[in-house]
């Protein structure tokens, strides 16, 4: 706990001397122009299951997808499927535009320093004492990264059980969106340098490819520094069938149980200010409610709304939906290791 309180206050501290800008939550009038399918929760009529007025085919017939998490995996999702259906995205943060800890190099520091509600990063430290953050903003971990991008491996399609071919088509329509090849600082030119010196070949130059060796990578950050987010692949969606709502904050799915099976059929979320709306799919075959929260809000949701393990669930008064052991356990994260650099 003490170690904790002692993360937060140095974040504050550094917050506070290296604070250049607002963290704002708002749109340029273009950008406004450009997703006008995005806005508050407080904006959602609870009467329906779309903001009001009714969009497309949601309306009070409900939505063909309801997605809960816009960020790296939801953002594209609901882009590509409202090409065809009516889509809700639910995104318990802000808007990126215009948030210049977010959209700037120079200030990726800053956002992770940021422990403020309203911060694009949620810090937290693991019970083994690791720290780190949580995306809370659309566009999610794209919003916070070190920007770096590469492909799969084939390996690991395969390994997943992806469809090897629709992955690889993916990967171009991502690409010409969000990234682009980087142009090496000093620094990173003498670690490149580094690894092929220590053995670690061969050199593949520039590649989105996975390569075993050295290879320089992709960036999301544009030449002059501006970051692209998921939030931008947005736009290549159909605005007549797509609604983003940000502010959201789920609470839980709503099951149907009078069926062999339960069925997710809505959502219960507040928006900004604190209000309770649901949201609720169309009844076409197919319809779905998708969790996209990352790897701790996904099965933090799954708790919420009664799946996961009994006990645990009896043990905080929620009606158990379906008794799985698995959800909650077996989370595992990569070691972070940092590294700072001084400019003169």
């Amino acid at each position: 706990m003490e170690l904790a309180k002692a993360f937060r206050l140095f974040l504050s501290l550094l917050l506070c001397l290296y604070h250049p800008f607002p963290a704002t939550s708002t749109f340029s009038q273009d950008e406004g122009q450009k997703y006008q399918f995005i806005r508050r929760a407080s904006t959602f009529s609870s009467s329906s299951s779309s903001p009001s007025p009714p969009t497309s085919n949601g309306g009070k017939n409900g939505y063909d997808y309801i997605i809960v998490g816009g960020g790296t995996a939801g953002c594209p999702l609901a882009a590509t499927l409202s090409e065809k259906f009516s889509v809700l995205l639910l995104e318990r943060g802000g808007v990126p535009f215009d948030n210049y800890n977010v959209s700037y190099m120079q200030n990726f520091h800053l956002t992770l320093a940021d422990t403020s509600a309203a911060s694009a990063s949620q810090a937290f430290v693991s019970n083994d004492g690791v720290f780190n953050s949580r995306a809370r903003i659309l566009g999610g971990g794209t919003c916070i990264n070190a920007g770096f991008y590469s492909r799969a491996s084939s390996s690991y399609v395969k390994r997943v059980g992806w469809d090897e071919k629709l992955v690889n088509e993916s990967f171009p329509w991502i690409e010409k969106q969000i990234v682009q090849r980087p142009k090496l600082a000093p620094w990173q030119r003498a670690l490149r340098d580094s690894l092929l010196e220590a053995g670690i070949s061969p050199f593949n130059g520039f590649t989105f490819d996975h390569k075993y060796g050295t290879k320089v990578g992709g960036t999301t950050f544009d030449d002059n520094g501006r970051r692209r987010t998921a939030a931008e692949m947005l736009a290549s969606g159909n605005p007549e069938n797509l609604d983003v709502l940000v502010h959201a904050t789920v609470q839980k799915i709503v099951f149907d149980t009078s069926g062999e099976k339960p069925k997710a059929v809505g959502v219960v979320f507040k928006d900004d200010n604190g209000e309770e709306h649901r949201a609720y799919v169309s009844r076409r075959r197919g319809s779905e409610i998708i969790v996209s929260c990352g790897a701790i809000g996904s099965p933090q949701l799954l708790l919420l709304s009664g799946i996961g393990p009994k006990a645990d669930l009896h043990r905080f008064n929620i009606p158990v939906v379906v008794d799985n052991e698995f959800v909650g356990n077996g989370m595992a994260d990569n070691p972070p290791q940092h590294c700072f650099h001084s400019y003169e």
